[in-house]
């Protein structure tokens, strides 16, 4: 009788049982099993399925354990009434009148999805993905990380991050982030100097909500981060485009009549230049002197190639100017969203108040298998195996652009997994992208991240975080091609 209702599959990612156990409960849930009928007896149902039984029997028994199914001594399995007392019984049809739907160009005030930079997201099913922000997936720590997760789910830790946390985060991933992360760059602060975000960019956003108003101006770095153009909008701020050069944001006259401004000063976002010292020093002395304060994102920190990095600008910050995001997606995963900032108390205290309203916290799941991650040292050891790969991958771009594009782009100094590219004069480099993805190459066109009206078209951006070593020299190649064909 209920034949038709299962399809096991051996290449799905469930189990035998899971499968059995996932479609009885929909079969009972859409209303496909009698109540007042027994389900097949385990050695029936394991024939019909070409299963053992002991799958059949485990399968029932958590369901029954789950309250889908009651088992009647010698009268089999039975659909537990109490299980669909909860499902929505179909009814007659509400007759309505015919009435008006709404005039959605009338009611949207915001139209974010106008300005959306539009990425691969299958990259990993083209040849040549030197595409920015992914890490390579055979990187990633997956033994590492399955402790930590499955240790964050024990009774123990289930226990302690279950309830409603209101505004509060894991205490010992705040803890790892204070001994750990931020000394390395010379940053030192309380726990309550301290917020956990879901990664870097709902921290600017909640920064900017708090700090921004129609009576502010926003300086933020051109070429730059065009996300927050769109931040900056929602809160009515004033916007000010703000140059930069081979040493990264230029301070002087630009600055002093901003409010906040945006910067990268360890690898600016996108041309991945490095801000010296000094001119590190005259910001932050200009920042006192003009009463402005600092958003500092040091998105790539951990992946330098340098002996001697660059201190952060927050650990040069006597006067509490600068406030400092970090976050775990360009070492462990982009797709974990998990970031934070450092800023003063009077600040946080704002900022997570702000963040209580719009989700409370991060999972706390998730934070204590961060905390975790980074307390048995697996994140120091992750990120001494992606430099060593990052600084091959590095050479390798840069040996084949010297052959290929000469004085195209400069090597970064700070580390990171990009170069910024400046093609010939005449190149389009929205039709660089479109011909090489095409041919199997995946790169970002550099019009997207200029904030001024008429860009440069000839940039481009070449990611090295997701590409294989020895693809990059054929990868660059093809792309040299199709450069010359279209020059």
């Amino acid at each position: 009788m209920l034949n038709h209702l299962f399809h096991l599959s051996s290449e799905s990612e469930s189990s035998l049982q899971q499968q059995i156990r996932e479609q009885i409960s929909k079969a009972i849930i859409d209303g496909h099993v009698p109540p007042d009928i027994p389900l097949p007896s385990t050695r029936k149902l394991a024939e019909m399925l070409g299963v053992s039984r002991n799958t059949v029997i485990l399968a029932y028994e958590h369901l029954v354990y789950d309250g889908y199914l009651i088992s009647k001594k010698r009268a089999g399995y039975y659909v537990n009434d109490e299980i669909l007392k909860s499902s929505v019984k179909e009814q007659a049809p509400v007759e309505l009148d015919p009435g008006s739907k709404p005039d959605w160009d009338a009611y949207l005030k915001e139209r974010p999805s106008k300005k959306k930079l539009y990425k691969v997201h299958r990259w990993q099913d083209y040849p040549y993905p030197f595409i920015y922000g992914q890490l390579d997936p055979n990187l990633f720590p997956y033994n590492h990380w399955r402790e930590c997760s499955k240790e964050s789910v024990s009774v123990q830790s289930i226990n302690e991050w279950s309830g409603d946390r209101y505004d509060d985060d894991d205490s010992l991933l705040i803890e790892q982030i204070r001994t750990r992360l931020l000394p390395r760059r010379g940053v030192w602060a309380d726990p309550d100097e301290i917020l956990i975000t879901v990664g870097a960019q709902h921290a600017l956003y909640m920064i900017m909500r708090i700090l921004l108003n129609r009576e502010t101006r926003f300086g933020l770095e051109d070429p730059g981060y065009p996300e927050l153009v769109q931040m900056a909008e929602c809160t009515g701020s004033q916007i000010k485009h703000l140059a930069v050069d081979q040493d990264g944001l230029q301070v002087g006259r630009q600055l002093r009549d901003c409010d906040l401004i945006f910067t990268t000063p360890s690898h600016q976002f996108p041309t991945t230049v490095t801000m010296p010292m000094e001119r590190r020093r005259t910001l932050l002395e200009q920042a006192s002197k003009d009463n402005f304060l600092i958003i500092e994102d040091d998105y790539e920190c951990e992946t330098t190639f340098a002996t001697n990095p660059t201190p952060a600008l927050k650990s040069l910050d006597k006067n509490d100017r600068v406030i400092y995001i970090g976050s775990l997606s360009k070492t462990l995963s982009p797709g974990l969203r998990l970031g934070y900032m450092v800023g003063p108390k009077a600040l946080i205290r704002e900022i997570r108040g702000l963040r209580r309203l719009i989700l409370r916290h991060p999972p706390m799941n998730n934070q204590r298998a961060v905390g975790l991650f980074l307390a048995r040292g697996y994140h120091d050891s992750l990120v001494r195996s992606l430099v060593k790969v990052y600084e091959e991958r590095w050479k390798e771009v840069g040996e084949a652009l010297h052959k290929h594009l000469p004085e195209s782009a400069e090597p970064p100094v700070f580390g990171g997994s990009s170069y910024w590219v400046k093609g010939p004069a005449n190149l389009d480099a929205r039709e660089l992208k479109r011909r090489a993805r095409e041919r199997g190459v995946v790169i970002e066109s550099g019009d997207f991240y200029f904030l001024r009206k008429n860009p440069p078209l000839n940039f481009f951006r070449l990611g090295y975080s997701s590409i294989a070593t020895e693809r990059i020299q054929p990868g660059i190649d093809r792309l040299v091609n199709i450069i010359r064909q279209i020059t």
